[in-house]
C-alpha cells in the first residue's frame, strides 16, 4: 500500500499510495479496510521479522498526490515462512527499515497475533478496535505490581468500567485482598455477591488506630503559631493517656503514634491536670480549644463510627481481618462507603485505612506475602497538587505508597475525572494508564506527559473516544490498544447511572411522604 520514506528514532514517515487505500477500504476485513487510516497499523518486512507500527497522523503530499503518514513502531514479530503471518510478537523494535521498503495493512489474523495474551495471567476486559472479535487482555500482575490509573470525563462509563476490571481480577484470584474508597455510595450494589460493605453503620474504626499527625487534624483547630503550640501540648498529653494501657507495660518503646488504645475520657483529664499546673509555659487557651473540640466529637453522634465510648478494646486484629479480607472466604474485595460521613473527617478515614494497608505491609515483611490492592475512586480528593490546607496527611501516605508500595507489595488504583487536578508525580508513578474520553485540554496535556513515548498515536484519539472505549498502555498490556470494553451483566454494575429528567420529571404523587422521610433523615443525620 506504499513504502517507508522517512526514518527516524520514535516517529518516522511512511508514503501511501491513495488509489490502493481507495480499493482496501472494500475489504470484508475491518482491520484491512481501515489501513491507513489515524489509529491503524501498517507492517513492513526487515529480513524475517515484520515491524508493525501505528498510524499517528497524515497529510496530502501536492508534489506526487499521495499521502505522507507519520507512524510510531510498536514492536516486532517473527515471520512464519509457508503462510508469511506474524507470530511471536514483542514490544520493542531491533532493526529499523531503510527507505524505500514496502508497506502492508495489517489483517485481522495479524492482529490476533500481536495482540494473543501469552502464558502470564491475565484477565479480558474487551475486544481491541477495529476488530470485532480479537479479545483485549490486562496482564494482571504487571498491572498490579507497579500501579495503575483510570482516567475519564464524567459519563463516559469510568465507574462501569472500574467494576468490570475489579470483577475480572476478584473471578481471576477468589482469594485476593482489595480495599476500595467509594466516596459515593456506588458500588456497594455492584459487589454485594464477592466483596463486603462497610459505613458508617458497620466499619467502627478505632479512634486510637490514628497517628499523630492524624490526630492534629481531627483535634487541632488553630492555625499558625498557635497550631504548634496545640499540637505539643496533644503529644504530650496523647503519650501519657497512650501509656495508661496495660499493653503499653510490655512495650518497651512507647511513642505518640504506637496503635495502642486509651480512652477519650483520659485524655481530657490528663489535659486538665496539665491545664492546672502552675509551670505550663503557655496561658489556658490551647488546653481548652483542645478539651472543648475533643468534648465536641465525643458527643456528635455523626463521630460513632469511629470515636465512640465502645471502641476502647484492643480490636486491631478483628479490624485488620474485616477489611483487608485476610481469610477472604470467596469476598476478595472491601468497599468503603465513606460517602455518609462528616466531610471533615472523610480524609482522615482515608488516611487511616491507608496507613494501615502500608504499615501492615511494612511490618509484615517477614511473614508469607499478602500483597494488597487499595483502589482510590474520585483520588483527585485525597492527592491534591497543592501541598497546603487540611488533608494532608492522606496526601503524604498516598503519595508514599505510590512510590514505595511495590516494594512492600502494596499496589494503588487510582480512578479520576481530573488529572490535572492530582499530585504531579502520583500519575507518572502508575505503569498502567486506562485512558477514557477526557474533554478537558490540560487533563489531555497531563496523560500524554505521562504515558510512554511508543503511544502518542493514541493520545490524539483520546478526546474522540466512545463511551465505553478507553485506551490502555503502559506495563498491563503488550502493546498500547485502544479497547472497546465489554458489557457487564446489570446485577455487577454500580449504581451510578444519570437520572432521566424527561421520565422522572413527568411522574407526581407522594411528595409530601417524600419530604417527610427526607427531613427525618436530615435532622437525624443518619440514613
Amino acid at each position: 500500500m506504499g513504502m517507508v520514506f522517512q526514518i527516524a528514532g520514535s516517529s518516522s514517515k511512511i508514503l501511501i499510495d491513495a488509489a490502493r487505500l481507495a480499493v482496501l477500504a472494500q475489504s470484508d476485513d475491518p482491520c484491512i479496510a481501515m489501513a491507513g487510516q489515524v489509529g491503524s497499523q501498517v507492517k513492513m518486512r526487515v529480513g524475517n521479522c515484520w515491524l508493525v507500527a501505528s498510524v499517528r497522523a497524515m497529510a496530502l503530499d501536492q508534489a506526487s498526490q499521495g499521502i505522507v503518514a507519520d507512524i510510531d513502531f510498536l514492536g516486532e514479530g517473527d515471520e512464519e515462512k509457508l503462510t508469511g503471518r506474524i507470530y511471536r510478537f514483542r514490544r520493542g523494535v531491533t532493526r529499523y527499515p531503510t527507505p524505500g521498503t514496502d508497506i502492508f495493512p495489517v489483517s485481522g489474523l495479524d492482529m490476533k497475533q500481536i495482540y494473543a495474551a501469552d502464558d502470564r495471567a491475565h484477565v479480558q476486559i474487551g475486544t481491541v478496535y477495529p476488530t470485532t472479535d480479537t479479545r483485549a487482555a490486562l496482564y494482571v500482575d504487571s498491572m498490579l505490581g507497579k500501579h495503575f490509573a483510570l482516567l475519564g470525563s464524567t459519563g463516559t462509563g469510568k465507574s462501569t468500567s472500574a467494576a468490570l476490571i475489579l470483577h475480572r481480577i476478584c473471578d481471576l484470584s477468589p482469594q485476593g485482598h482489595i480495599v476500595m474508597i467509594d466516596p459515593h455510595g456506588e458500588y456497594g450494589a455492584a459487589f454485594t455477591g464477592n466483596g463486603a460493605v462497610y459505613d458508617v453503620s458497620n466499619l467502627a474504626l478505632p479512634y486510637w488506630l490514628m497517628n499523630f499527625e492524624e490526630h492534629c487534624e481531627v483535634f487541632v483547630t488553630s492555625q499558625g503559631a498557635d497550631r504548634t503550640v496545640d499540637s505539643d501540648i496533644l503529644a504530650k498529653c496523647l503519650l501519657a493517656a497512650r501509656s495508661k494501657n496495660r499493653l503499653a507495660e510490655s512495650i518497651g518503646r512507647l511513642t505518640v503514634d504506637s496503635p495502642i488504645p486509651y480512652m477519650l475520657s483520659d485524655l481530657t483529664t490528663i489535659l486538665q491536670n496539665e491545664m492546672g499546673k502552675l509551670d505550663k509555659g503557655t496561658n489556658s487557651l490551647p488546653y481548652m480549644r483542645l478539651k472543648t473540640k475533643i468534648d465536641e466529637i465525643k458527643a456528635d453522634p455523626r463521630y460513632s463510627f469511629m470515636f465512640s465510648g465502645m471502641l476502647v478494646a484492643d480490636t486491631m486484629q478483628d479490624f485488620i481481618a474485616k477489611i483487608f479480607r485476610l481469610p477472604s472466604n470467596g469476598k476478595p474485595i472491601s468497599i468503603i462507603d465513606v460517602s455518609a460521613m462528616p466531610s471533615d473527617i472523610t480524609s482522615v478515614v482515608v488516611s487511616v485505612l491507608s496507613r494501615l494497608v502500608f504499615d501492615y505491609a511494612i511490618w509484615a515483611r517477614d511473614e508469607p506475602q499478602r500483597p494488597i490492592l487499595l483502589v482510590c475512586e474520585e483520588a483527585h480528593r485525597y492527592i491534591p497538587n497543592s501541598t497546603v490546607g487540611a488533608g494532608q496527611a492522606v496526601r503524604k501516605i498516598l503519595e508514599r505508597i505510590a512510590k514505595e508500595g511495590r516494594k512492600y507489595g502494596v499496589s494503588l488504583g487510582l480512578i479520576t475525572q481530573r488529572p490535572s487536578d492530582l499530585a504531579e508525580g502520583v500519575l507518572s508513578q502508575c505503569g498502567t494508564i486506562i485512558s477514557m474520553r477526557l474533554n478537558n485540554d490540560r487533563d489531555q496535556a497531563f496523560v500524554k506527559a505521562a504515558m510512554p513515548e511508543g503511544a502518542r498515536g493514541f493520545l490524539d484519539s483520546i478526546p474522540a473516544l466512545r463511551n465505553r472505549e478507553a485506551i490502555i498502555c503502559g506495563e498491563g498490556v503488550a502493546v498500547p490498544i485502544r479497547v472497546s470494553l465489554d458489557n457487564l451483566e446489570e446485577h455487577r454494575r454500580p449504581a451510578s447511572s444519570d437520572p432521566s429528567f424527561t421520565e422522572l420529571w413527568r411522574q407526581t404523587g407522594g411528595e409530601i411522604d417524600i419530604l417527610d422521610r427526607t427531613i427525618t433523615r436530615w435532622r437525624s443525620q443518619g440514613r
